[in-house]
This record gives C-alpha cells, sequence and structure tokens, in this order.
C-alpha cells in the first residue's frame, strides 16, 4: 500500500475526466475503485470533493489515498535507479536550483509512464534528482515519448502549481525546431484547426491520433479542441527539407506533429502522422531523402522562456540537438547560429 500522495495535474493532463486521469496513472486501479474513493471523500480536487466524472484542469491538485501494489509504474521505490540511468538523468540537467530543475530530454524516453510506454521514465527516475533534497521533483508538463529538449520540473507542490499555472495561462513561451517534408507556402504563419482524437483503437493508431478539424467546423464536432501552431522556415534544402520553428500557442496533444502534416508538410520520422519514408517513398517531396539521415523523429523543444515563480526574473533555457538531429544538422550544413532565436519575436 502506497501512503497518501498529492499530485500536480501537468499542462497536458489536463481536459480531461478525473477517472481518465486516474487510468493512466494507476491502471491498476479499477473504475469502481475509482468511484468509491471519489464518493468517501478520499480522493479530492484542489482539497474538494470530486466526481469521478469531473474535468481536471492544469495546475489543479489531486489528493490520492494509500492504493494497492505500485503507487503508479511511474514511480519506482527509492533507490530502485540503476546507476547507468542515475548518470544518464543527471547529465540531462540543464540547470537547477531549490525550487526548479531544467532538463534536455532524451528522444526515446517517456515522460510518465502509462499504457505502453513501459517503467523507465522520466517520472521514474526523480530519485536521482533530488540532489540532497528530501522530496522527489515534480513534472509541470510533458512531452511525448519521442520528442527531445526543454522538460521543466518544480521541486515543491507551490512551484509546480505556478509553473503550471504559468503555463495554461500562456504565461511560458516554447519554441521548438523540427525538420519537415517540403517548403510551407507561405513560409510564416499560424495553424488554427482544431483537434481531436481518432475514434477506437488499433494497428492503424486510431484512439491515439489526433484528427485535425477546420475552425468552420468545430461546432459539427463538440469534443475538438481548439488549438493554434506558429510556424517559421529557417531553412530549406532545395523543395524537399525544411528547418522550421514551431510555436504552440496552445498545448494540445500530438499538435505540433498533426498541424504539420495537415498542411502537407509531416515531420520527418514521424510515421504516425506520414513523416516516415515508407509513406513518403516516390513522390519527389518525402520526408525521407535517404543517405545518413535518420528515421527517428526530428522534432525537438529548443527553448523555453517563463517568469521564475519565486524570483520573478525572467529565464530561457535552450537545449542542445540531440545526437540523431545534429547529425542531420552537420549533412544539411545548417548552423544553430545561421538563425535567431526567436524568430518570432519581430511579429509579436
Amino acid at each position: 500500500m502506497s501512503g497518501v500522495k498529492t499530485y500536480t495535474v501537468s499542462e497536458d493532463e489536463g481536459e480531461q475526466r478525473l477517472d481518465k486521469w486516474f487510468k493512466r496513472r494507476f491502471p491498476q486501479v479499477t473504475q469502481g475503485a475509482v468511484e468509491k474513493m471519489c464518493r468517501t471523500g478520499q480522493v479530492r480536487v484542489d482539497s474538494a470533493r470530486a466526481k469521478a466524472s469531473d474535468r481536471i484542469a492544469p495546475g489543479q491538485m489531486i489528493r490520492v489515498p494509500p492504493l494497492p501494489d505500485a503507487e503508479a509504474p511511474s514511480r519506482p521505490r527509492a533507490g530502485s535507479v540503476s546507476a547507468a540511468d542515475e548518470k544518464m538523468i543527471q547529465a540531462a540537467v540543464l540547470w537547477k536550483d531549490e525550487h526548479i530543475i531544467i532538463l534536455n530530454k532524451p528522444p526515446g524516453l517517456p515522460s510518465q509512464g502509462g499504457s505502453g510506454q513501459g517503467d523507465r521514465h522520466v517520472d521514474g527516475l526523480t530519485e536521482a534528482l533530488k540532489f540532497g533534497y528530501k522530496d522527489r521533483p515534480k513534472l509541470v508538463h510533458r512531452l511525448d515519448k519521442d520528442t527531445s529538449g526543454v522538460l521543466m520540473l518544480a521541486r515543491t507542490d507551490r512551484v509546480a502549481r505556478a509553473l503550471s499555472e504559468a503555463l495554461r495561462h500562456r504565461a511560458a513561451r516554447k519554441i521548438y525546431w523540427a525538420v519537415v517534408a517540403g517548403v510551407p507556402h507561405p513560409r510564416q504563419g499560424s495553424i488554427k484547426f482544431a483537434l481531436m482524437k481518432a475514434p477506437g483503437r488499433g494497428r492503424g493508431g486510431e484512439g491515439e491520433k489526433m484528427i485535425c478539424v477546420h475552425p468552420a467546423k468545430i461546432a459539427d464536432h463538440p469534443e475538438a479542441k481548439r488549438a493554434q501552431t506558429d510556424y517559421f522556415t529557417l531553412w530549406f534544402l532545395g523543395a524537399r527539407l525544411s528547418w522550421m520553428a514551431l510555436e504552440p500557442v496552445t498545448g494540445r496533444t500530438h499538435q505540433l506533429r498533426a498541424h504539420m502534416a495537415e498542411i502537407g508538410h509531416p515531420i520527418l520520422g514521424d510515421g504516425k502522422y506520414g513523416g516516415s519514408e515508407q509513406e513518403n517513398a516516390g513522390d519527389g517531396w518525402g520526408a525521407s531523402i535517404g543517405g545518413d539521415l535518420s528515421k527517428k523523429l526530428h522534432l525537438h523543444a529548443r527553448s523555453l522562456t517563463i517568469e521564475h515563480p519565486i524570483t520573478k526574473k525572467m529565464l530561457t533555457f535552450e537545449a542542445p540537438l540531440p545526437e540523431h538531429m545534429a547529425r542531420t544538422w552537420k549533412l544539411m550544413d545548417w548552423k544553430e547560429t545561421d538563425v535567431p532565436a526567436d524568430p518570432f519575436e519581430s511579429i509579436r
């Protein structure tokens, strides 16, 4: 049995039912058990009673009572982090103080546990990120498993809530770098398709993919959530590939991947949304041009700008490219110093 825990709802975990949140975090707990814990007041949201069907929002605090078996696959017992994983996750630290830790998350490492994610993920390695403090740091937001780059953790619930609120109210700015098939036209702009989950489940990715909905048709799809991505073409190779800066104005699941695919320019290595060599073979503008290009996802959370919740100073963090993307940059002869750190600054 685990003890009572309090969790902060991250930006990506919001806008879902409380019981769905439980299912992702604690797959060993049944629906009936969740409903009973809510009914008896054992589960609380922001210190108030809640129903299993209530929708949660980023920044809210969820009290979870002792649970059977493991608390979750995302939280191993103290001391269970291997020496190799401890070295790896500590090497990923870009910056830390007594309130915040900033990581450069490696590609292939999930942010949290859950369906199909296995037992090895950032949330499960936070024991190695205590650095002498009593409590483990808490994830404030997430990145997809194969997306690398800036990931933020908070040392206390107070700081976690403040950072989650900043993300929720768009007081933080995130810029991603990506390589996409073709060259967008126009070369800078905004994508405003709403997003909703694909129905069903299956080998085709249904249920784990996002479908774009034209803004004019949102009323026909109540489950669709408004989404906006600003994009800027930093460099391109003929008509084959482009180096993009992407800024998610909203923070929906798979937003950048689905949006770029919707406008005909999927991200290199993104087989789920059409960016693999197999799906673009022989069409003249495909995401893969052969040679030494890696088939891994080319999406990287390059920078994060946010106000420190305690000192109130504006901080900007930049994450170096992962190895497979750095090789692509070298092959394309692209230089990080040849592009502005914030290409969107001049249009704001």
